[in-house]
């Protein structure tokens, strides 16, 4: 299923570039907890991009906190082939798991994502509002950037932007879409010259 899913965003990432359209950064795709286990899922993840004629700059892989946790070791050195074959990486529900932070400064990682349970209830409970602050901080201490989860409401954006965070995602800005909607309010005609 995981391939799957990376094959059907190369379709989509593929049939926009034809279009003329440009996605202004990366396609961000989910990626299993089994995927990781896989000792092929480097190499397989970089035919599927290549077979579509795409480079996998295009892409953020997402890879969950506890999916990462469940073999640490290996998950380093899944992210690290993965960060060397050009993908963007996140880790994805950060907070929500049993992460070390030992290990958090050895993935491969550019992003982490701050699970939507903390921010959900971020303005009304000061202990999910200082996880979250915490959490921002740490992020770029570390040379990390940080996407908040769930966002629903004006206010929690707001106060996500005065913490610091980089990105944000969730209804407030617009619930989900079918690929040609997404397309008519979010790409733009692609400048001459854009790498696939």
């Amino acid at each position: 299923l995981g391939e799957w899913v990376l094959r059907a965003a190369c379709r989509q990432m593929k049939a926009w570039v034809v279009a003329g359209l440009s996605l202004p950064g990366r396609l961000a795709v989910n990626v299993d907890a089994q995927q990781l286990e896989d000792a092929e899922f480097v190499a397989k993840a970089q035919a599927i991009i290549r077979a579509a004629g795409l480079a996998p700059s295009r892409f953020e892989l997402e890879l969950t906190e506890s999916g990462m946790m469940a073999d640490p070791e290996r998950a380093i050195r899944v992210t690290q082939a993965l960060k060397a074959a050009g993908f963007a990486l996140s880790i994805d529900d950060f907070g929500a798991g049993y992460s070390s932070l030992a290990y958090l400064k050895r993935f491969a990682a550019d992003k982490l994502k701050i699970d939507i349970s903390f921010v959900r209830d971020m303005l009304d409970d000061r202990n999910d509002y200082a996880i979250v602050k915490t959490i921002i901080a740490m992020a770029r201490s570390l040379g990390l950037k940080t996407l908040a989860e769930g966002v629903e409401a004006a206010a929690q954006a707001q106060a996500l932007l005065e913490l610091g965070c980089d990105e944000a995602q969730g209804y407030y800005f617009d619930p989900p879409a079918p690929a040609d909607v997404f397309a008519r309010k979010w790409l733009k005609p692609a400048s001459g010259g854009a790498p696939v």
